[in-house]
């Protein structure tokens, strides 16, 4: 019988003292690469698994970043509890933390201490606004960095700004996260030395945004366009005869041409001024959305989705939750909860021949208690 493949991160000890989304996010994609990833919880447990209740009445958030995990009960604000950490520490090889800008150092915990103490560790602290400006002190959540770093302004249709759907602030703070800890862990490899790592939810949004801020700081700020692409056309929602809404993208002058001559039928568009490029395009964008409008509507859905694909038009439905559910591109894992199997999708990489097995969701203190844990305030 073969043995099973060593995973990547097969011998390396995650310290998590974490909460929410943004550092479990990082430290799960840890523990799918096979570390050992140590959660640090208040008694009272990490306070997203109370988001809500729907996978076998536990929070969809904490079933989804928590597999793999080993869970122990830690009071910090003890002296047993701040050893007890130490003690954790100076056996790991990462801490990734998202506790409320200087509640380390309040705990005695400080990084700088840290790095001194243990020099191989690579440390990973995650905040709103980084450690320094007027609102490095603010407490901040995924919706309210959307607010602030100006994401929400363009997002949504022309009536309002909204919200991204999903914890989008905190899954790409998570994701970047992982990414330099993976470097970190990488460099330390050479070098013998860990690593101090800062990132905070509104640099990696403004790093997010660096392409409509261009456009904003040229005079042509981005406008809220619902499903349709600010500066490509057509990129957007069409209705065909039957009501069906497809959502197509044409990407280049070739693909336009293509398309002009075998969806359109009028091969002279591709040469039309107003719409010879995709700059012309943008700019007369209601007559460009006219006449791709005008044909979507003299088609039922299924005649032009087979003209689409015929014609190697990029194209998508537009999907909800359900047809989601029911894709037949959806991968999905299972994994075991104190309430039972959850099955949700699979984590993107696949890795021929290294097949992933995903560790279960733990209970509140399923690994043990540690000192302290049951008296003194919790932790801040």
């Amino acid at each position: 019988m073969t043995a099973p493949a060593r995973l990547p991160l097969d011998g390396i000890t995650v310290v998590a003292i974490e909460q929410a989304v943004a550092a479990p996010f990082a430290s799960a994609r840890l523990a799918d690469a096979g570390a050992r990833v140590i959660k640090i919880e208040r008694a009272e447990g990490d306070f997203a698994r109370g988001y809500d209740d729907v996978a076998k009445g536990q929070a969809s958030y904490f079933v989804w970043l928590n597999r793999g995990k080993e869970s122990v009960v830690v009071d910090l604000t003890t002296p047993d509890g701040k050893a007890e950490v130490e003690r954790l520490l100076a056996q790991a090889d990462v801490m990734i933390q998202n506790l409320k800008p200087g509640a380390l150092e309040r705990l005695g915990l400080g990084r700088e201490h840290l790095r001194t103490a243990f020099p191989r560790l690579v440390m990973c602290s995650i905040s709103g606004y980084g450690d320094k400006g007027p609102l490095a002190e603010r407490k901040a959540y995924d919706l309210l960095v959307q607010a602030e770093s100006g994401l929400a302004s363009i997002t949504g249709g022309p009536e309002s700004a909204s919200r991204v759907g999903i914890s989008i602030v905190d899954i790409a703070t998570g994701a970047t996260a992982y990414a330099a800890i993976l470097e970190a862990l990488i460099a330390r490899a050479t070098s013998g030395e860990g690593a101090d790592i800062r990132i905070s939810m509104f640099d990696v949004m403004a790093d997010w945004l660096t392409v409509p801020l261009l456009h904003a700081e040229a005079g042509k700020s981005p406008a809220r366009a619902g499903l349709a692409h600010p500066s490509i056309a057509p990129y957007g929602v069409f209705h065909t005869a039957d009501r069906v809404e497809i959502l197509i993208s044409i990407q280049s002058e070739r693909e336009w041409k293509t398309f002009a001559e075998r969806v359109l039928a009028d091969a002279a568009l591709a040469e039309d001024p107003r719409f010879c490029s995709n700059v012309a395009r943008v700019a007369n964008r209601a007559a460009t959305d006219a006449v791709v409008g005008a044909a979507f509507a003299s088609r039922a859905a299924e005649d032009m989705i087979a003209l689409l694909q015929r014609a190697d038009v990029a194209f998508a439905a537009v999907n909800d939750m359900a047809a989601l559910s029911r894709h037949p591109h959806l991968r999905r894992i299972t994994v075991e909860t104190p309430a039972g199997p959850v099955s949700f999708p699979a984590p993107a990489p696949i890795v021929q021949g290294a097949p992933r097995v995903y560790g279960p969701v733990p209970a509140i203190g399923a690994h043990g208690p540690l000192p302290a844990a049951a008296t003194g305030s919790p932790t801040p």
